[in-house]
């Protein structure tokens, strides 16, 4: 991501009247992905790379504690937990230690809410998330029906939640499309938790395990995020990694083994980061132009973006970005802040690779009933 970029487009914008055109574009062909289902996208501007079954609904297996965590997550941040409460532990958490994923947890214990959520980030704990689900919803399928409706609020179509932990349900699914949108939430919404994913072990009951995503130990670069596996699901692995001021996930569902899952993730995440670059190009509510606004208390109004544009290209190609604007012929108060009154388009090339909507960055009211006299004449001869 590059500051001067803003100048670069802007200069383009008033001095040129058509995108610039250049030569195709040649970008390797992704490489095979040894999984059943799979993504890979940029974390700021959602470019795909590359995809393969990633909208099909299957079982996410502990894929799905992503979920479970976002929820406890948002209760800490409004203040209705904390990390330092306990936690009494139930007989239903405590039969989880009947699976390979679990922390140990005894029947009757307290622990505390900050150690629940390591041993289920990192361990995979089963016990620790339904301990969790049941301070947040009271029972399990209480804080499943929690699930669903946040689910639906970051726009996840193909998900569902029976449980907390992802033990196969048969209206238990998700889809590797919807897992990477949840991921980006997560990173997003919680960097001050987001950390623990990348913890490679972790001590409790003087029990030590390790974290099962080998990327961890085998790439500096990844910093999370959760793992999974069912005899159903296959080996899955949603991860993260960030290089330099690019960030990518890929998530892997269906593959045959650890080794193989984390090898898949390997060769995705390298794709992404050798042969593409991700810019910055303007941050939300900076002025990206001045318009006339007729028959308003004032004249002139800025327009800017929503929300930041990054956009991302083939490697080497920054040169070859353009923008163009496109605004409405005549802007008339009132002008209500946040309405559209023009497009923007990036250009590589003859491509338009995004577009957004221009915004009033303010509200302008009506002018005078002098000053609206005066515009319909200067109208009658702009």
């Amino acid at each position: 991501m590059m500051n001067k970029f803003s100048l670069l487009l802007l200069s383009l914008i008033f001095f040129s009247s058509s995108p610039l055109a250049f030569a195709t574009v040649l970008v390797p062909t992704p490489p095979p992905i040894a999984a059943r289902n799979y993504i890979l996208q940029d974390f700021y501007s959602g470019k795909i790379f590359m995809k393969k079954n990633a909208d099909e609904r299957i079982e996410p297996a502990s894929l799905t504690k992503l979920m479970t965590a976002y929820l406890v997550f948002q209760k800490l941040r409004i203040g209705k937990i904390k990390l330092t409460d306990k936690v009494k532990i139930s007989e239903k958490a405590q039969n989880m230690s009947e699976y390979t994923s679990r922390m140990y947890l005894e029947v009757g214990t307290e622990v505390q809410v900050e150690l629940l959520l390591k041993g289920m980030i990192i361990q995979s704990g089963n016990d620790a998330s339904i301990a969790l689900a049941e301070l947040i919803g009271g029972t399990e399928e209480a804080f499943a029906t929690l699930m669903n409706a946040q689910a639906q609020r970051l726009g996840l179509k193909n998900t569902h939640y029976m449980n907390s932990t992802g033990l196969p349900s048969e209206e238990h699914y998700s889809s590797a499309s919807d897992t990477a949108l949840l991921a980006y939430a997560l990173v997003r919404h919680f960097p001050e938790y987001y950390r623990w994913y990348s913890e490679r072990e972790f001590t409790f009951n003087e029990i030590t395990q390790k974290n099962r995503n080998l990327l961890l130990r085998r790439d500096p670069s990844v910093d999370g995020i959760k793992t999974g596996h069912t005899s159903g699901a296959g080996y899955c692995l949603a991860a993260s990694a960030k290089r330099g001021e690019m960030r990518l996930i890929s998530v892997i569902m269906g593959a045959k083994s650890e080794k193989a899952r984390a090898k898949a993730s390997e060769k995705m995440l390298d794709y992404g980061f050798r042969f593409f670059d991700t810019y910055s190009l303007y941050k939300a509510h900076e002025p990206l132009d001045l318009e006339r606004v007729w028959y308003g208390k004032a004249t002139l109004l800025q327009l800017g973006l929503e929300k930041s544009l990054y956009v991302t290209v083939p490697e080497n190609q920054y040169k070859q970005l353009n923008a163009t604007l496109y605004i409405d012929k005549y802007i008339m108060a009132p002008v209500v802040a946040g309405k559209t009154y023009g497009t923007l388009k990036i250009h590589l090339g003859n491509q338009v690779i995004s577009e957004r909507p221009l915004i009033a960055l303010s509200s302008i009211e009506k002018g005078s009933f002098w000053k609206r006299l005066i515009d319909s004449f200067s109208l009658f001869f702009y």
